[in-house]
C-alpha cells in the first residue's frame, strides 16, 4: 500500500510538470484577458473624464463594477511560478513578482481598494470620474513600475 501511494505521488509530481507546461499558455491567456478587461473599462472611464465619450452614469457605474470584479480575482491562480518573462514568451511579468509575492499581492489589493472607491463615486457625475481614475491609475502604476517589464 505504501509503495502504491509513493508511486502515485511521484507520478502526480511528474505529471503535474507536464500539465503545467501545457497550462502555462492558458494561464497566460487568462492573465492577459484580465488585464484587457481592466483596460477596456479604464478606457470607458478615461474617455468620460476627457470628454471623448459622453458621460453616462450607468456606463460609468458598469465600468467601475467590472473593475471591482476583476480586482477580486485571486492572483496566485494567474501568476504561478514559472510564468515570468524569463521563463515563457508573451509576458512582461518580471521575476520579481515571485521574489516578493506578498508585495505583489498588496499592490493588487490596492487596486481593489481604488476600484471600490471608484465604484462608490463614478455615478455621481463626470467630475467624480477623473479623481477616481487617478487613484486607479496610481494603483496600476505602482505595480507596473516594479513588476512589469518595459515594452
Amino acid at each position: 500500500m505504501k509503495k502504491t501511494i509513493a508511486c502515485l505521488a511521484a507520478l502526480s509530481i511528474l505529471g503535474g510538470t507536464a500539465v503545467f507546461a501545457q497550462d502555462s499558455e492558458a494561464v497566460l491567456k487568462a492573465r492577459q484577458g484580465q488585464f484587457r478587461i481592466l483596460a477596456l473599462n479604464l478606457g470607458v472611464l478615461g474617455g468620460m473624464a476627457k470628454g471623448s465619450i459622453e458621460y453616462n452614469a450607468d456606463a460609468a457605474q458598469a465600468a467601475a463594477d467590472s473593475i471591482v470584479g476583476v480586482s477580486m480575482v485571486h492572483q496566485a491562480t494567474l501568476f504561478p511560478e514559472g510564468t515570468d518573462a524569463m521563463s515563457i514568451e508573451g509576458t512582461r511579468a518580471e521575476p520579481a513578482i515571485w521574489e516578493n509575492f506578498g508585495d505583489f499581492e498588496s499592490k493588487w489589493a490596492a487596486l481593489g481598494e481604488a476600484a471600490a472607491s471608484a465604484q462608490n463615486v463614478v455615478a455621481g457625475g463626470k467630475d467624480a470620474v477623473g479623481p477616481a481614475l487617478g487613484q486607479l491609475g496610481g494603483a496600476c502604476k505602482a505595480c507596473h513600475d516594479t513588476y512589469r517589464a518595459p515594452e
